[in-house]
């Protein structure tokens, strides 16, 4: 399978790359490679193959010599490939900007949030046990519904202040608008963490639980909060209120399966990625329990398993190497150091918060609010969903920052958790 790939990948090279006039010995610029490859462009398995062969050479490496939990060391390696590229395009071998010119043809808000996402949560919520989740119902419930909201305007009004002490000036709406993407867990990051961790099960339950839900409460606040700064004709809190309810508890109420759930809750205007994770938890459940035989749920298993792993690789090397078309800023990198501690201790809050109040009960109480507080890991939906937003001089600003907050997520707080659970005894 990866000699496959790695031939498509050649392939590719061969016919597209070689023959262009960037190594017919001419001094070309960026300009022409762009209009050569608009002349000529990508097909999708030729995209498919390059990004697979990408994971599986990054996988070796990494399996080999490093040891690091894989959707981490994958996203590492992508991100350290685009740095080569930045440091060698200063050489004046523009390497960067052909890179980039491929790489925006991907359209990674498209790919993510109308593409693999819906996969990526039904084989999420798959192994999610439904009587843990009831058993903890009330902490999960609040912590996707009023702890995401209580976040997203917290963070919006801190971010809001820090831009108004450094340069560039951000527009409130917009800052809350980060605050909507930035606040949810993202549960492909948060999965792929607990696949590699040994944690009480009522902490398991209690990420994965919030991790799969508070999603689609984040995607419903930035849908709303980005009609009201776009000025839209449906901009008053009765029609916000409105859209909401619609989005969320539609969503829920939506149980298809993954393809056709997802494009019916979109068709509906209801959230896609609620829908999925109830068809999941569905079929994860009762589907396993009444309707299937050992030997279909053992392939069912070891099916969604293989796109899980698949599709988590091609996500994360996706992410490593989408800082090549990042508009980098000094103000923007400063900006983005203050911010990083305030949305953790935004998260602090707001997971301390609903513990305090329906939390007495629960064993590893304590613990539970560490363990979520550096284990809610933010991933490729904050990505997506920043770079959703229309061109203008805010979305540079909000897609940076929002890229520093993911990576400091998945890269320190991802490889540190295994320590940090183990000096508070989880």
């Amino acid at each position: 399978w990866h000699l496959t790939t790695l031939f498509g990948c050649w392939r590719w090279v061969r016919h597209y790359w070689c023959r262009s006039p960037l190594f017919s010995g001419n001094n070309q610029t960026l300009h022409t490679a762009q209009a050569y490859l608009k002349r000529r462009p990508m097909d999708i398995l030729s995209i498919i193959s390059v990004l697979i062969s990408l994971s599986a050479v990054f996988s070796f490496i990494n399996y080999r010599y490093f040891r690091l939990p894989r959707t981490i060391g994958l996203m590492l390696f992508a991100l350290v490939l685009s740095i080569v590229l930045i440091v060698i395009g200063r050489t004046g071998w523009d390497l960067r900007g052909q890179a980039a010119v491929l790489i925006q043809r991907i359209d990674f808000n498209r790919f993510l949030l109308q593409g693999v996402l819906g996969f990526l949560l039904f084989a999420g919520a798959l192994h999610v046990e439904a009587n843990e989740l009831m058993q903890h119902k009330w902490i999960i419930f609040s912590l996707a519904t009023a702890g995401t909201i209580f976040s997203t305007f917290l963070v919006g009004v801190l971010a809001w202040l820090v831009f108004r002490l450094m340069d560039p000036v951000l527009p409130f709406i917009y800052c809350l608008l980060f605050g909507a993407l930035i606040s949810p867990t993202d549960p492909v990051a948060v999965l792929g963490i607990l696949k590699e961790l040994k944690v009480p099960k009522s902490i398991e339950t209690q990420m994965a639980g919030e991790a799969l839900f508070n999603d689609g409460v984040g995607v419903v606040l930035f849908i709303v909060f980005m009609r009201l700064a776009s000025g839209g004709p449906d901009t008053s809190i009765g029609q916000s209120a409105l859209l909401f309810v619609k989005e969320a508890f539609g969503g829920i109420l939506t149980l298809g399966l993954v393809m056709g759930g997802y494009d019916l809750a979109h068709t509906l205007h209801t959230s896609g990625p609620l829908a999925i994770v109830a068809a999941g938890l569905l079929i994860g459940n009762h589907g396993r329990a009444f309707a299937m035989s050992e030997t279909t749920r053992k392939n069912l298993d070891t099916f969604w398993e293989l796109i899980d792993e698949i599709l988590n690789a091609i996500l994360f090397i996706l992410i490593g190497i989408e800082v090549l078309v990042l508009e980098i800023n000094f103000h923007y990198f400063l900006a983005g150091l203050v911010i990083i501690p305030l949305v953790l201790l935004v998260r602090l809050i707001s997971v301390g918060v609903p513990f305090g109040l329906f939390g007495q009960e629960i064993p590893f109480r304590k613990n539970a609010v560490k363990t979520l507080t550096w284990g809610g890991l933010r991933g490729g939906i904050a990505v997506a969903l920043a770079l959703s937003i229309p061109q203008g001089p805010q979305r540079g600003i909000i897609v940076f920052i929002t890229y520093m907050v993911v990576i400091f997520s998945i890269v320190v707080q991802g490889l540190t958790i295994k320590k940090f659970l183990k000096k508070w005894d989880v």
